[in-house]
This record gives C-alpha cells, structure tokens and sequence, in this order.
C-alpha cells in the first residue's frame, strides 16, 4: 500500500518530441531518469550562436513553430523510431529532411540528444487549478499548452495554486516516482497563444506581479515508471527520495520551449 494522500490524476500527458514546436498529446508514456519517453529528442541549432550561446531555435525567435506538429512515427517506442514533422503548409518531412531545415531558416541545422535538450529539470507540472486562477487574474481563458508542461494535473486542492505546496515533496504518478524541486520561473514564451501565435504581454506581467514569475513547478524523475492519463498523484510525507541530480552527476539541460 503507497503511504501518501492522494492529490489529484493525471488530466493530460503532453511531450514535445521537438523543442519548441507543438505538443503531442499522448494516452501513456514511460517515464525514464530523463523524463517523459520521447520528449524534446530533437533541437533545431540557430547558425548565429556562439560556442558559449544559447543555440536553440525556439519560440522566441519564431512565433510559428506551434505550427510545426511532430510526431512519433512509433509514439510507443520513441527511442528507436522515426520522427515526422506537419508544417503550417501541409507538408510532411522527415525531421532530418535538408528541406524542413532550409524551411526555418538558412543556416539552420537539426541535432539529435538522447538524453533531451534541457534547461533545468526533465519534468514540468502544472494544475488546471492554476490555469484557471490565473484566468481569473487575467479576466480571459488560457490555453494550457501555452506553458508547455509535460503533464496536466486536476488537483482536488481548493488551493489556488496547489502544487506550491507540493514542492520538496515527493510524488508517485501512476507507477513512477517524481520529486518536486521548485517553481517553474517563466519567461516570455507564455506569451505566445499555441493557437493563433498571437502574443499577450499581459499574460507575463500578470504571473511576475502575482507570483514572482513562477507558476507551475519543475521536478526530477526518482523512480523510472509509467504515467497514464487517469493516473492517481499521490503526496508523500517527509523528505523526498534521491533523484538523478543527486545520485548520477549533474541533470542535463533543460529548455521548457
């Protein structure tokens, strides 16, 4: 019997098998110690950067990469599968198709890792508790997608924002173990509606007046399972277990574009 509460289920599992463009929803995935099966293996590098830049091609410099639609041609067994990307156009490539790379920009180039391109932790969480709190602050309804988590939580909280408490905790998620590390700090990609690419400064001015730029949270894989939509999230007390950061050297980076 798992000693812990309850909090919430799973609402929705979304991996990004290319940094930066468009979620693939899925039903079920396996969670390994660097995150979500599948998730944000591929990256395309900008030709304009530096050895010691930021080299991504992500949202902040094309607002239409929502538009860009990958996917799994395996989207069970991702590691040893081919990946396809749906332009804006209705065309189809290969993601390693010369074509697709001159299509988002001359001198860019794709690059594979195993391991995922990462800025700070290979998990994100956010609760459909705090989307719509921060509606309310906004006074409009928000797309979830636009803050990019890999999973969705219903929270049965009435806290407004329920997983703050949740930090330097543990969870199980379906089979696999997870720790909370801290608050997801935003930048302006939130911005950007997933849909219509339009920007809305407001969204940002709103969680950095409200919430110190933070909202979601960032956590770190303890135990490698399997996370399924439905799923239980169950609370743990004490301290959390080890996760790879502690245990395996340094997390890779993280982009949560």
């Amino acid at each position: 019997m798992i000693d812990g509460v309850v909090v919430g289920r799973v609402a929705a599992v979304l991996r990004y098998p290319v940094k930066s463009m468009a979620a693939e929803p899925v039903e079920q995935v396996d969670v390994s110690w660097h995150g979500l099966s599948g998730d944000r293996r591929w990256a395309f590098v900008r030709p304009d950067v530096h050895s010691n830049g930021f080299p991504w091609l992500t949202l902040r410099h094309r607002n239409d990469l929502n538009d860009y639609h990958p996917c799994w041609v395996e989207p069970e067994s991702p590691d040893r599968s081919s990946l396809v990307v749906h332009t804006p156009t209705g065309d189809q490539f290969d993601v390693t198709a010369p074509a697709l790379a001159a299509e988002l920009g001359a001198g860019v180039r794709v690059m594979k890792l195993d391991r995922g391109a990462f800025d700070t932790l290979p998990l994100s969480l956010i609760t459909t508790r705090t989307v719509k709190s921060l509606e309310t602050l906004l006074g409009t309804e928000l797309n979830v997608r636009r803050f990019r988590p890999n999973l969705v939580i219903e929270a049965f909280s009435t806290a407004p924002f329920p997983e703050d408490e949740w930090v330097g905790r543990a969870l199980t998620v379906g089979t696999a173990g997870m720790r909370i590390d801290g608050r997801d700090k935003r930048c302006v990609v939130v911005n950007i509606d997933p849909v219509t690419g339009r920007r809305s400064p407001a969204v940002l001015r709103t969680i950095a007046a409200h919430r110190d730029t933070r909202l979601g949270v960032y956590a770190s894989t303890t135990r490698p399972g399997h996370v399924a939509v439905g799923d239980p999230v169950v609370l743990h007390p004490g301290p959390p277990a080890k996760s790879l950061g502690d245990v395996g050297g340094p997390v890779a980076p993280r982009q949560a574009w």
